[in-house]
């Protein structure tokens, strides 16, 4: 058995499928998963305090635990704040700079997981959709704080942001606040993303041209784990299938690349030694 990991999805063990979709994920030929808590609202906490954020990470945890016993290889958490809480929190009467810093304050206790070894990774990012100039700065400040927290944390940090191919000014501030910029991952994208390391959604002409550049990717459904959207973004099966799909195509090298070398450099996980 090959190690098959989806760098990014979502499994929501109270409104969701939870670890039955991990299980469909093994079944397809799955390994190995990082699950990217959702975010608060989806478990009807509207936050006002940093100890808020604890219900999405600790349901995160629990759904994590479950997945592992039922995959080959294993499941990790990867905590953080999603960055359109910064509207959520407008709407609610927050000024841009009180809103970063409750979402700064929701980093800093993912943080607290990373440093325990409850978590493998941070999540943070900025908003994919316009914003007025302050709220974009606010939230530019957000992530950057993240950096500073990967860098201390030695961890990773995944990126939720606007569409786009250049991020190497986002990769430079990582690297400014001390992080490695492999260790910067762009959630949702395109083959050709030049900066950070792409987390390339499972596209057949996308994963085409992540496998011909030649340079460190890794795959992901961005599953949503949401009864309403059954599918979304795509469905846990898709990884297992778009790696045979590359497999068929002469993909090898790309493959390796994608499943073992670039989750090894950026994690530091060695996804062959954890299989059962």
């Amino acid at each position: 058995m090959e190690p098959i990991l989806d760098d990014h999805l979502h499994l929501d063990p109270v409104n969701g499928r939870g670890v039955e979709a991990a299980e469909t994920f093994a079944d397809a030929g799955g390994t190995h998963l990082l699950v990217v808590n959702k975010p608060s609202w989806y478990y009807d906490v509207a936050v006002a305090d940093r100890d808020d954020f604890r219900v999405a990470y600790d349901h995160t945890l629990d759904v994590v635990a479950g997945s592992t016993e039922v995959l080959p290889g294993r499941a990790w958490p990867v905590l953080g704040v999603h960055p359109a809480l910064i509207s959520q929190l407008l709407d609610r009467g927050y000024d841009p700079g009180e809103a970063a810093d409750l979402m700064k304050a929701g980093l800093e206790v993912a943080a607290e997981y990373v440093a325990s070894g409850d978590a493998l990774a941070l999540k943070s990012g900025r908003p994919h959709y316009d914003v007025d100039d302050d709220v974009w700065a606010a939230s530019n400040e957000v992530m950057r704080r993240a950096f500073e927290l990967g860098a201390r944390e030695d961890c990773a940090v995944q990126l939720h942001t606007e569409g786009g191919e250049d991020f190497t000014e986002v990769a430079d501030w990582a690297a400014e606040a001390g992080m490695d910029r492999e260790r910067v991952v762009k959630h949702y994208a395109a083959g050709r993303c030049e900066g950070p390391t792409p987390s390339v959604l499972a596209d057949r002409d996308e994963l085409r041209r992540a496998a011909e550049k030649g340079a460190p990717f890794m795959i992901e459904t961005d599953f949503i784990d949401d009864p309403d959207r059954p599918g979304a973004v795509l469905g846990p099966k898709t990884v297992p299938r778009r790696t045979r799909w590359l497999r068929e195509e002469g993909y090898d090298a790309a493959l390796e690349r994608a499943h073992v070398e670039t989750p090894r450099a950026v994690y530091g996980i060695d996804t062959q030694s954890l299989l059962r």
